[in-house]
């Protein structure tokens, strides 16, 4: 089998944004940060089961870490298939299927990236970066469609959106009022409501018990405003359902376009990880999804804070 990722197609994959859509930087501190996490992980796998030979010896692999990393990323990127990664590393599929089973987790574990050096990795982090920074916060839930169970399998139908018909997951996206990423929620099964998940995730409690934040939402999150004394804002509610005087038609619809407004980035957030192909329709298996969800998130939240503090240095 002939490798086509050599050094010189490696270092071009690094050098530009076209194949992992990160820059340089961000991934010469992802191979820093997340090759020793490997490393260790790798040594502590080899020294937990008995073995007749010693740790480092027997067949070396074939893949350096750098090119577990890209793989990875080629495969979230754009989805490319396992059997084509293969081909292009000069590997069996089995050893690209192992490479990204072992880096992908390694990625989602590293949380949304605010700031060099600062990261939110759960709900009640993003609460309290908001509360202390005073800034708006909008949520909401994106689909992702998945394989359908089969037939015959357990709670096959909870998958099935309401929505659209169609075999998805759902994840709960959270920004700032610029659109830049700050949480992603493990994946949940379609038949969950965006407001059902909100208070699985604890937000009601975390807003009653955190600092004063304002959380923008969209009608499907109407209920949680009364929960969080106003914590959560959802559009305005339509006092009168028919036969409505000109003037109320006029000031409700100003006032929903306002709150749309508003709240649009959060769209714009979405559609960012949606450029990630793994996350178009996924053709894995439905248990990767937290991990893939969550890795692009953090990937893409890196991004964007290279790419501010770049804007801020010109």
């Amino acid at each position: 089998m002939v490798c086509v990722v050599g050094n010189r197609v490696r270092a071009a994959i690094i050098r530009g944004r076209q194949i992992t859509g990160l820059a340089s930087e961000v991934m010469a501190e992802l191979v820093a940060e997340v090759g020793p996490l490997w490393h260790e992980r790798h040594q502590a796998g080899l020294a937990s089961r008995a073995r007749r030979r010693a740790v480092g010896a027997g067949a070396k692999r074939k893949l350096v870490f750098v090119d577990r990393l890209l793989a990875t990323l080629v495969h979230l990127r754009h989805g490319a298939t396992h059997d084509v990664l293969a081909c292009w590393f000069g590997v069996d599929r089995s050893t690209v299927t192992r490479a990204i089973g072992e880096v992908r987790p390694l990625l989602s574990e590293r949380g949304c990236t605010i700031a060099p050096g600062v990261r939110l990795r759960s709900l009640a982090e993003v609460v309290d970066y908001l509360g202390a920074s005073g800034q708006t916060g909008i949520i909401d839930g994106t689909e992702i469609r998945v394989r359908r169970p089969a037939a015959g399998s357990k709670d096959r139908e909870k998958f099935i959106s309401g929505k659209n018909g169609q075999n998805v997951v759902k994840s709960m996206v959270v920004t700032d009022a610029g659109g830049r990423l700050l949480f992603c929620s493990p994946a949940q099964p379609a038949s969950c409501a965006d407001i059902t998940h909100a208070r699985q995730l604890g937000l009601v409690k975390l807003l009653a018990d955190g600092p004063v934040v304002e959380i923008l939402a969209d009608a499907g999150y109407q209920g949680l405003g009364a929960q969080t004394g106003g914590g959560v804002v959802t559009p305005p509610h339509r006092k009168f359902k028919k036969d409505a005087p000109d003037w109320y038609e006029e000031m409700h619809e100003r006032r929903r376009k306002a709150h749309s407004s508003r709240r649009i980035r959060v769209e714009h957030g979405i559609a960012h990880l949606k450029k990630w192909r793994a996350l178009a329709r996924h053709h894995g298996r439905r248990e990767h999804m937290t991990d893939t969800v969550q890795a692009i998130a953090d990937l893409l939240s890196h991004q964007q804070t290279i790419t501010l503090a770049a804007d801020e240095r010109m």
